[in-house]
């Protein structure tokens, strides 16, 4: 009897152990996971709004909600967070229900099979308006902890969670990326020193100001890793600034309300878009393929967009909605085209009834999904 209950036990210490290797196995190389992900979506000025949920009228996210994004054809979301405004700014202990609610909200993206960014947002820019030495190491002694509370809430998740440690940080020079390397060296120590999951999981770095140009310029190196290729680099695209983001007229400019070489106003001239078309989306995300996606880094577009005015001339209108449409579809087909992951901003009710789930623009959201298709041809 004694040898048999001997036996039992052997057999369940074996089985135990096997369990606990298949619970860590080794995640996918960052590359295997970027072809999977698709057309990706921002929940933007939600999680990441300064200091509630709601603050910039977003309301309470919801499973109808991302449901929705899933049934629309996305694939994958980014969720921008802020840390710093739900913690202890002293201790930097992260409030307990915060985090449970920024849990909830990647479980409704989990139990749809999206894939999920979770990141370190702008936050009051304890972080991104903080490059400088005198600053640096109070900024890396809160990353660190603020990184490994993250690391471990979250430890168990699989592959379709990702990690990423900031979100535009002003470095504008290669001094400034030196400090910036520096906190995302003590992020990425962070994730890996809490092991599990976390040991292979891959984790997303971002360009000074994500900024295509500055990046490409200036970032030639990543920070140091345990584990090889399993590191994304994320970059930014608003361009040109007078079309997706210029509201009113400036001293020095005009926004501009008509973008792509066949969608400019022939009565309306002074709108249309002087710079900033077809061939700079093409030429940019080129360039970002043959630094860092064909030597096997990942490249994530982690914002872009461009939006609908509301213009007086009926005819002026038609033509802007179509240019706006016309740029979604463009940035998609290009960054999939050369293997980067394109992630639209939205904001609460623009592209989707953040209550309801209703989509609210089907112009946009079907050009991107129509640029979508067209990548995959190729």
């Amino acid at each position: 009897m004694r040898k048999s209950i001997k036996s039992i036990k052997s057999i369940i210490i074996v089985t135990g152990l096997l369990m606990s290797a298949n619970v860590w196995s080794q995640l996918p190389k960052a590359q295997e996971i970027a072809k999977r992900m698709h057309v990706g979506w921002n929940l933007g000025n939600t999680l990441e709004a300064t200091c509630d949920e709601n603050a910039w009228g977003a309301g309470k996210t919801s499973q109808k909600l991302i449901d929705s994004v899933k049934a629309a054809g996305f694939n994958t979301v980014r969720i921008p967070v802020s840390w710093f405004c739900h913690s202890d700014t002293i201790s930097n202990k992260i409030n307990k229900k915060w985090i449970a609610r920024v849990k909830e909200v990647v479980d409704y993206c989990i139990k749809d099979d999206l894939y999920v960014i979770i990141n370190m947002h702008w936050d009051k820019g304890w972080l991104e308006n903080r490059i400088n030495a005198a600053n640096q190491k109070e900024v890396n002694k809160r990353q660190y902890i603020y990184w490994t509370q993250i690391a471990k809430y979250f430890k168990n998740y699989d592959k379709h969670l990702l990690f990423a440690g900031a979100n535009e940080p002003n470095a504008a020079n290669a001094a400034q990326l030196d400090i910036l390397i520096s906190y995302y060296q003590t992020f990425v120590d962070a994730v890996r020193a809490t092991g599990g999951n976390n040991a292979s999981r891959t984790i997303i770095v971002q360009g000074p100001e994500t900024n295509i140009e500055k990046t490409l310029d200036l970032m030639n190196s990543l920070p140091k890793d345990k584990i090889k290729e399993r590191m994304m680099v994320e970059v930014h695209y608003y361009t040109p600034f007078q079309f997706c983001l210029m509201e009113k007229e400036a001293s020095w400019g005009k926004p501009f309300y008509y973008w792509g070489k066949d969608n400019h106003s022939k009565t309306d001239v002074e709108h249309n878009s002087a710079w900033g078309e077809e061939a700079m989306v093409d030429k940019l995300f080129g360039d970002l393929r043959t630094k860092y996606v064909d030597k096997g880094i990942p490249v994530i577009l982690g914002e872009f967009g461009a939006y609908k005015r509301k213009l007086s001339a009926p005819s002026d209108q038609v033509l802007n909605e179509r240019s706006v449409e016309f740029f979604g579809k463009y940035v998609v087909k290009s960054a999939l085209e050369n293997g980067i992951i394109p992630y639209y901003w939205d904001t609460p009710n623009n592209l989707f009834n953040r209550d309801s789930g209703q989509v609210l623009d089907r112009g946009v959201l079907k050009a991107m999904m129509e640029g979508a298709k067209e990548a995959k041809k190729k």
